[in-house]
């Protein structure tokens, strides 16, 4: 199943790794080993942000793609699965009104 990892930063960790130089090190790692669909970064509710598109099998995965940021940022995740237009497509969700009104 497709989902949203989205991964908020805590300010001080975060600093902390932009001073000491290896902020950009971790992330890295981080993604060589979570091999997401794709990564985009940015800022919400002005807190440092990534949003990640990965496709898990399991909800044990779940701890794979949570626990590195957790544990190398102190960060807080949310996941949320997502669809394509495909995905939506093969939804039946054109006939979910005849049965639903």
């Amino acid at each position: 199943m497709r989902m949203l990892l989205e991964v908020h930063f805590p300010h001080k960790p975060f600093n902390a790794a932009v001073a000491d130089g290896t902020a950009g090190k971790k992330i890295s790692r981080i993604l060589e080993d979570l091999k997401p669909e794709a990564v985009y970064f940015w800022e919400t509710d002005g807190r440092r942000t990534a949003t990640l598109i990965i496709n898990i099998d399991d909800a044990a995965q779940i701890p794979t793609y949570a626990e590195p940021w957790f544990l190398v940022f102190e960060a807080d995740v949310k996941l949320r699965p997502v669809m394509t237009p495909e995905d939506l497509a093969k939804s039946g969700l054109d006939g979910m009104a005849k049965k639903w009104s």
